[in-house]
């Protein structure tokens, strides 16, 4: 009998070969916010392992966007070679997702507007702080009519490329997900303070998507179970937050969790990568930083298969859109647990990189294991010519 997770599916009005999904995870192959052959290379190699859906990671919707410089950027200029990109992935048999994303507060790219990066509300910058850049200002009420103008440009942009669908970036500690998170939205206008206010901005980004790009057209959401922080989104919150986005026009979720600048391991679990993380910093005093400090704030949490199983299945209850479990699934067991439990899709990261047959040998019947020993040290890689399985080196 085939695997459940190896008969097609569907998000909206995009049908998709199987239930497999590569997830965004940033590739390090954008330099100067630019698409390399490596990237386009990355994605059409998750098609041709049988992945249907595979993501491009953290495309920056404008350029006060990105994180830093060579962050990829959806503008006019990348059109052309994003095209090349989902031709390559089509060419191969899967399809391709762009997600959009912006950074807000969480920034160290000196070319910012102003030379301070804006959030939900002034704070320091500890990500940028070596860079010179301290504080973080918060959002005016034109800084904040521009985002959903923003999001909805790219997400046409995105069409006009080629992708078959978007993915909202609403998680780990990105801008929408500042904007979500009580631990860091102290705003007391109509942008911040109970959840309706909180949620006020990543809807109206959802609605000018929705009307970029047209009905049927799939949007995907990602976002966080839990922030993991003192203060933080916590899973009665998400399931609120899963409903209105999928009230708001998601298509499908994809539940993550945990913030980027204060919990980054809690979305990735196992070792901490330090020595790699050092070693792939290129700017000296960030890198003496993170010596010297990192170990002590850097939590480490132990890594179990699906481990964001729970809570992602109180979202799938709650919800009528699909739901992707992401998050430790990196067995044939566990892709099964996902499918009995009602799960329509699985969204893989380090799994795929370490073992780009994992698909095929599902379908050959294995009782596949990956490989993947959870060093993270891919991490480190991701910023030392691309991401990839530091197994293989």
């Amino acid at each position: 009998m085939t695997h459940p997770a190896l008969q097609p599916g569907r998000i909206a009005s995009l049908e998709l070969p199987n239930r497999f999904i590569k997830t965004a995870t940033y590739e390090g192959m954008s330099p100067g916010g630019r698409v390399a052959d490596a990237l386009i290379e990355h994605h059409a190699g998750m098609a041709r392992g049988g992945v249907g859906l595979t993501t491009v990671a953290y495309a920056a919707v404008c350029p006060d966007g990105r994180t830093f410089a060579d962050q990829l950027l959806v503008d006019d200029d990348n059109i052309p070679a994003l095209r090349r990109l989902t031709d390559a992935v089509h060419d191969a048999g899967g399809k391709a997702s762009l997600q959009l994303g912006h950074c807000g507060g969480f920034s160290k790219n000196k070319a910012v507007s102003g030379g301070r990066p804006a959030g939900p509300s002034a704070a320091w910058n500890a990500y940028g702080l070596m860079y010179g850049m301290m504080r973080i200002r918060a959002m005016d009420a034109d800084d904040l009519a521009e985002v959903p103008r923003v999001f909805a440009a790219a997400a046409r942009r995105a069409q006009d490329a080629g992708f078959d669908a978007v993915e909202v970036h609403c998680g780990h500690g990105y801008l929408l997900s500042q904007f979500l998170s009580p631990a860091i939205n102290h705003r007391r206008d109509g942008w911040g303070g109970d959840l309706e206010g909180r949620l006020r901005l990543s809807l109206e980004v959802l609605a000018a998507v929705r009307a970029a790009v047209g009905d049927g057209f799939p949007i995907l959401v990602k976002l966080n179970t839990s922030d993991d922080i003192r203060g933080g989104l916590t899973i009665d919150e998400s399931v609120t937050i899963a409903e209105a986005l999928v009230a708001g026009g998601a298509d499908a979720l994809v539940p993550s969790g945990g913030v980027v600048f204060r919990s980054p391991f809690f979305l990735m679990r196992g070792d901490t990568p330090l020595r790699e993380m050092v070693a792939a910093e290129p700017h000296a005093p960030q890198r003496l930083v993170l010596k010297l400090f990192a170990p002590f704030v850097m939590k480490a949490y132990p890594y179990t298969s699906n481990f964001f199983f729970d809570d992602a299945l109180r979202i799938q209850r709650a919800v009528e859109a699909p739901v992707a479990l992401l998050g430790g699934v990196d067995s044939a067991a566990a892709v099964t647990q996902a499918m009995d439990a009602g799960f329509q899709f699985v969204a893989m990261g380090r799994a795929l990189l370490a073992d780009p047959d994992f698909i095929p040998r599902l379908a050959a019947g294995e009782d596949v294991v990956s490989r993947c020993s959870h060093c993270n040290a891919c991490v480190g890689a991701m910023d030392m010519g691309g991401v990839r399985c530091t197994l293989d080196d």
